[in-house]
């Protein structure tokens, strides 16, 4: 029993004919409604042709349009009958056994909201009263959390305790209305005369219980994202990354209160407005920023002692092969000496390249070592008098 498709996509022409009864969704509904009643239209333009038809029962023949974005839900006894989770026109007709109760499309919903149908199906006979509710199914905005104390969460970056206050908003998806509305939806909002459940609504007990649970799990959530994937983030980069942010704190509520596989609720996106730290965590970062910008200068030099002895290595190997062209005898001898000093050159480059993460362990340098191996560069001609004076000052402190 149920619906029969009469045509998918936008409202259209197929709706022009007569019919008993014409269903929609109620009007002035707000972008953080999740749930809201299906409503007859009174302005029917004379085609509605049902003048015997009963209170809060559906005739066969009624024709109902479901809008992008929605899913319909209809309930017989407060038991549902019947699903309809693709955009289009379809047609009430609970005694035609080509009817079916159950529309799901091949969108990302099919398969899953298709296993919750066989579990909360009813096959009651229409007679008593039955309603219709829309599930709203797009990205609902505008979700509030914020902590009006320190929270603390374990910094796999930082390597230790960091605490804050923080606020911002989300993003929630609906993404099985049938668990939504089976397990989550209070009853006050499943009746005929019901008001549309809204997120924003300072009155709705649910919403309130769901900020104070993503509330409760916030510190997990920054714990989450700052672990990342085994790969330590920068909490710094929360603010910008509305998504990764988003998957943390959606696997943090599902961890503790099974959102999705229990209430059909999923986190998507967050906006976080203010993270303030304390002052502890305040100095932890700013010395993390102190030692990033050590170690970009250390990088920096031993990229300028890289570019300057390749330099001289290459001017070294210039005059061996001079020295190879006018010698008569020895042309292989000052190729071979060409690369000794190459060799020579490329140890100490090796070496120097070093130099700036051996400073930083002091206990295994050896400094009369590396002189040697100056010595021999400068008595190859690899390196000029004023170089090895000048590693030879650095070395030993002079």
């Amino acid at each position: 029993m149920g619906f029969i498709k009469a045509f998918a996509g936008a409202l259209g022409g197929t709706f022009a004919d007569e019919w008993k009864d014409f269903y929609k969704p109620m009007q002035g509904v707000s972008a953080t409604s999740a749930i809201f009643p299906m409503v007859k239209d009174e302005k029917d333009a004379g085609r509605g042709s049902n003048t015997k038809g009963s209170e809060n029962i559906i005739t066969n023949g009624s024709k109902i349009v479901v809008p992008e974005g929605c899913a319909l839900i209809t309930m017989q006894d407060g038991q549902i009958t019947g699903m309809v989770a693709e955009p289009g026109g379809f047609i009430w007709q609970s005694d035609d056994k080509n009817s079916r109760s159950f529309f799901s499309g091949d969108g990302i919903l099919a398969s899953t909201i298709g296993t919750t149908w066989e579990r909360f199906k009813f096959g009651g006979v229409p007679g008593s009263e039955q309603l219709g509710f829309y599930v709203n199914l797009k990205e609902i905005p505008n979700n509030a959390f914020g902590t009006q104390t320190t929270i603390y969460w374990d910094d796999a970056f930082l390597q230790t305790q960091v605490g804050a206050m923080a606020r911002g908003t989300y993003t929630l998806k609906i993404v099985d209305p049938l668990l939504f509305v089976k397990n989550f939806v209070p009853v006050k909002y499943l009746q005929a005369t019901s008001e549309p459940f809204d997120f924003a609504d300072m009155d709705n007990d649910a919403a309130t219980q769901l900020f104070n649970e993503v509330v409760g799990t916030l510190g997990q959530s920054l714990s989450i994202y700052s672990n990342g994937d085994g790969t330590p983030r920068r909490i710094a980069q929360i603010q910008s990354d509305q998504v990764g942010f988003g998957k943390a704190m959606a696997q943090a509520v599902e961890n503790e209160y099974n959102w999705k596989s229990e209430r059909g609720l999923e986190i998507v996106k967050t906006a976080v407005l203010a993270i303030e730290y304390d002052e502890e965590s305040k100095q932890l970062i700013k010395e993390a920023q102190a030692n990033d910008v050590e170690i970009r200068k250390a990088a920096k030099m031993g990229q300028a002692y890289s570019n300057n002895m390749m330099g001289m290595m290459g001017a070294a190997s210039g005059e061996a092969m001079k020295g190879a062209a006018t010698n008569e005898n020895g042309a292989m001898m000052g190729f071979m000496g060409m690369g000794m000093a190459q060799q020579q050159g490329a140890n100490m480059l090796g070496a120097v390249a070093n130099m700036p993460q051996q400073q930083a362990q002091p206990q295994g340098e050896d400094p009369y070592q590396k002189l040697t191996e100056m010595k021999k560069l400068l008595d190859a001609g690899v390196i000029s008098q004023e170089d090895f004076d000048k590693a030879k000052a650095d070395l030993l402190g002079l």
